[in-house]
C-alpha cells in the first residue's frame, strides 16, 4: 500500500498527535468523543493525511490541538502547559490512530466512523505496551467483527442495488464485486479505474470503499 508520507516522518507525527489528544482531553478537559469528532473534520486532519511536513514535524501537539479547537469551535482555547505531555491513555489513543491512519491510508473521518474513542480507550489497558503493529492487527480484527459487512457491501445496500445491478451500471465485473465483498480480493489494492466507477455509481468517494 502506498502511504501519504515517508516512514521517517511517522514517529514525529505519532508523538505530536498523541500530545494533541492528551492536551485537549486531559489538560483542557475537552470531552474525548467531542475532540475526536472535531479532529476528524478539521483541516489539521486533512493536512496530516496528505503528509504535509509543516504538520507532521513542524508543529507541536499543543499547537495542533489549539488549531483544531480554534477551527471547529471558532474560539481560541486558554493555553495551559501544566503537565501537557503525559503518556496516559489519551496520548496513546492519538499516537495509535496516527499510526493506523498512516498504515491504512484511510481518512481520519472514515476511521472514526468505524472506531470510536471509547473503542480505542478500551484497548489501552491490554495493548498499550504492545508493539503498535500488533495493536493495528487487533484494531483491524476488532473493526471487522464490529462491522462484518464490507464498506462496499454496506454502501451498495444503502443504495438499493444488488451486486448484479452494481456490476451492470458500473462496468465492474460481478465476480470482482463479489470477491471484494467477501474480502477474497483486497479492494484497497483495486484498480483506480474500477474503484472510481464503483464510487461514481454509488455516489461516494473512493476512500469510502476502503477497508481496514
Amino acid at each position: 500500500m502506498t502511504h501519504a508520507y515517508r516512514e521517517t516522518y511517522l514517529a514525529s507525527a505519532m508523538t505530536n498527535l498523541g500530545q494533541a489528544f492528551d492536551y485537549a482531553i486531559r489538560t483542557l478537559g475537552v470531552n474525548g468523543d467531542d475532540f475526536v469528532r472535531m479532529f476528524a473534520v478539521s483541516e489539521v486532519a486533512r493536512r496530516l493525511e496528505n503528509g504535509e511536513p509543516a504538520y507532521l514535524v513542524g508543529k507541536s501537539g499543543v499547537e495542533l490541538a489549539v488549531e483544531i479547537l480554534e477551527e471547529t469551535t471558532g474560539k481560541e482555547p486558554v493555553i495551559d502547559l501544566t503537565d501537557s505531555y503525559g503518556r496516559r491513555w489519551e496520548h496513546w489513543c492519538g499516537w495509535t490512530i496516527c499510526y493506523y491512519q498512516w498504515l491504512t491510508s484511510i481518512s481520519y473521518q472514515r476511521l472514526f466512523q468505524m472506531i470510536s474513542y471509547d473503542d480505542l480507550r478500551d484497548l489501552y489497558e491490554p495493548y498499550h505496551e504492545a508493539d503498535v503493529r500488533k495493536t493495528a492487527e487487533i484494531l483491524t480484527e476488532y473493526c471487522r467483527k464490529k462491522h462484518p459487512e464490507t464498506s462496499l457491501q454496506r454502501i451498495r445496500k444503502a443504495c438499493g442495488l444488488s451486486q448484479r445491478q452494481l456490476a451492470e451500471i458500473s462496468g465492474v465485473s460481478l465476480r470482482s464485486i463479489q470477491m471484494y465483498e467477501q474480502r477474497n480480493k483486497d479492494i484497497n489494492k483495486g484498480q483506480v479505474g474500477s474503484l472510481s466507477s464503483l464510487a461514481k455509481t454509488l455516489g461516494c468517494r473512493i476512500e469510502d470503499l476502503m477497508e481496514l
